[in-house]
């Protein structure tokens, strides 16, 4: 495939995946049908189908492209930290960690796709499957950071890091899930899940 040709796969996967949020946002999950979400693309089935399997792969990727982007943004805001010198044996953790998360990509969309999504999962085994593999590689690359900041000889984990990235996640996706059923908008959703990945990074912390 010519670069030009990969250039152009990869905007018409980009523009279906934008189109898939956008569609998602309106109709949930099952609403989102092929056809929607091509007819928001302004592309015909044969487009989406020589991108992706089917709308199960579109939605897998989807979440996955939101939980890259808030793995992205997380590492170049601890990065900054860390070159600030912010990250330092006595540094206050709880204002560390709120800034880290309020500097996030995170939403009230976001949220209710992953929601959706967990609950395709549980319904769908095969589907499930493909689900926790790719939720292991999201727990592999919080773990990553996890092993870089605690390289950097400030901080000290009570636990194996791998262990750690699945704790901070679990508490994460609960008080956004439950803070998004509250009503609460995009930034008090980071607020209240940073203020909770505070008190739990307390705990894995020596």
């Amino acid at each position: 495939m010519t670069g030009s040709a990969t250039r152009s796969r990869e905007n018409t996967r980009a523009r279906l995946l934008e189109a898939a949020a956008l569609v998602f946002a309106e109709e949930g999950l099952d609403g989102a049908t092929v056809e929607a979400v091509c007819e928001r693309a302004g592309f015909t089935r044969g487009a989406f189908y020589s991108n992706f399997e089917s709308k199960d792969e579109l939605f897998l990727e989807l979440a996955g492209s939101v939980g890259g982007e808030r793995l992205r943004t997380v590492a170049a805001r601890i990065e900054e930290l860390t070159a600030s010198g912010a990250l330092a044996p006595d540094c206050d953790l709880s204002v560390l960690v709120q800034q880290v998360m309020d500097t996030g990509t995170d939403d009230r969309l976001g949220v209710m796709l992953l929601s959706e999504i967990r609950i395709h999962a549980l319904r769908d085994e095969v589907f499930g499957r493909a689900y926790l593999a790719q939720e292991q590689e999201m727990v592999d690359g919080i773990a990553r950071i996890i092993t870089d900041v605690v390289a950097t000889g400030t901080l000290t984990l009570r636990v194996p890091a791998e262990y750690a990235a699945r704790m901070l996640m679990i508490v994460w996706e609960g008080m956004t899930v439950r803070g998004a059923m509250a009503g609460l908008d995009d930034k008090r959703l980071r607020r209240i899940g940073g203020e909770e990945l505070s008190r739990m990074v307390q705990l894995l912390l020596n």
